[in-house]
């Protein structure tokens, strides 16, 4: 008994959606209307042709980027010379960042960091 009960209401609530769906899409397209015809009276009055509007459309939006993206980088990143050496491994850093082990054991043990400065050739 429960599933011709079950079965009968969900049909009656899926002819509902279909009309309320109809509803709206109704709605939409009168309401759509006196905006497209604006549009076009818009067009007629500027002499926008609608490549124009297609081209348009089709370009990206002008302003500030969302919060979180980031542009993307339009040239190489710039390399940056290393400016410390370890004489024995030739290990290198570029004196940017956290230091390497090395750097960070050699300081520990009393050594200057100045002393695997790389010596530059003019």
């Amino acid at each position: 008994m429960a599933r011709s009960n079950f079965a009968a209401q969900k049909t009656r609530l899926e002819k509902e959606m279909a009309k309320i769906e109809k509803q709206l899409e109704s709605l939409q397209a009168k309401q759509r209307k006196p905006v497209i015809t604006s549009i076009v009276r818009s067009m007629r009055d500027y002499g926008i042709t609608p490549e124009e509007i297609a081209e348009a459309f089709d370009k990206k939006p002008a302003g500030r980027a969302a919060a979180g993206t980031r542009k993307p980088s339009t040239g190489a990143k710039r390399v940056i010379p290393p400016k410390y050496r370890h004489p024995e491994t030739k290990a290198e850093w570029t004196g940017r960042g956290k230091p390497p082990r090395w750097v960070s054991d050699a300081e520990a043990a009393g050594t200057s960091r100045d002393t695997f400065l790389i010596e530059k050739t003019a």
